[in-house]
């Protein structure tokens, strides 16, 4: 996959139903490697397929954004478009999202379910106020917060992000929670889909991610909002009561050993379903 084929690529996505804007696509595109399946066409040739893969550090590794054409289902595609991406990623563990229409594909490449996570959406009319501990504030995201923010997103993930973090802060705005000078967990939100998207969010305890959520829907009351959370976040039932509904859910598989993540970080919300 080149740029030039990135509005083909997004035309597809619109095929499926897919949120993703072009810029989206474009943002996700420029950060890893990925594949086209071509095929002939009444007009000429056509994109009838896609699959990108990012590379996390030298042990980890996500695919995403695989699609096929419903006029091509059936063939094989898919297939060879994973073999191709799995090429790109060496001895690496590999981590996806699947739909359970596309888990039965994943566990023939040896990719097995590690967990879930659900999509809550929606648009939130009144936020509660969340308080945080003595010395802790939530304040804007700054320059200087980047090497911090980082090393938080890899305990709580087990595996590097820097990278993708850092082209996040390019198209997002963001927060973190500072206890007396030092960072503890963050949030950021961007423009994606139909509205905006929350996420990452990382945080040591589950009120701390609802404090760094809140900020959010208080400040985008009104704007149609998405998250994506973990199974074990334990987040849902507060979403939905915000106004956040859960309106799909799909599986975390891993091929080779999952990252192991720090119990004492964690990630509540993720970048989105492709880069995890």
């Amino acid at each position: 996959m080149t740029e030039a084929d990135v509005p083909a690529a997004h035309q597809l996505s619109l095929a499926v139903r897919w949120p993703h804007r072009l810029e989206d696509w474009q943002f996700v595109q420029r950060l890893g490697a990925g594949y086209v399946a071509e095929a002939e066409g009444p007009d000429g040739p056509v994109i009838a397929g896609t699959a990108l893969c990012w590379s996390h550090g030298a042990e980890f590794a996500s695919i995403g954004m695989v699609i096929v054409s419903p006029d091509w289902q059936g063939q094989g595609i898919g297939k060879k478009l994973m073999s191709m991406a799995l090429g790109e990623l060496s001895q690496r563990t590999v981590l996806l999202h699947a739909t359970e229409a596309g888990k039965a594909m994943y566990e023939s490449y040896g990719f097995k379910a590690i967990g879930a996570v659900h999509q809550h959406q929606g648009t939130v009319f009144k936020t509660p106020l969340m308080q945080l501990t003595v010395g802790e504030r939530i304040r804007p995201l700054g320059a200087r917060d980047a090497a911090n923010i980082a090393a938080l997103a890899a305990r709580a993930a087990g595996m590097p992000r820097a990278t993708v973090l850092s082209a996040l802060q390019n198209v997002a705005e963001g927060v973190v929670i500072d206890r007396y000078n030092e960072v503890i967990g963050f949030a950021l939100l961007r423009r994606f889909g139909h509205g905006y998207a929350i996420g990452p969010v990382v945080a040591p305890d589950n009120e701390r991610a609802k404090a760094l959520i809140a900020h959010w829907t208080g400040a985008y009351g009104g704007a149609f909002l998405r998250i994506d959370v973990s199974t074990s976040s334990c987040l849902g039932p507060w979403l939905t009561e915000l106004g956040l509904v859960q309106v799909d859910s799909v599986l975390a598989m891993a091929r080779g050993e999952p990252p192991l993540c720090d119990p004492g970080m964690k990630v509540f919300g993720i970048i989105n379903q492709a880069l995890g």
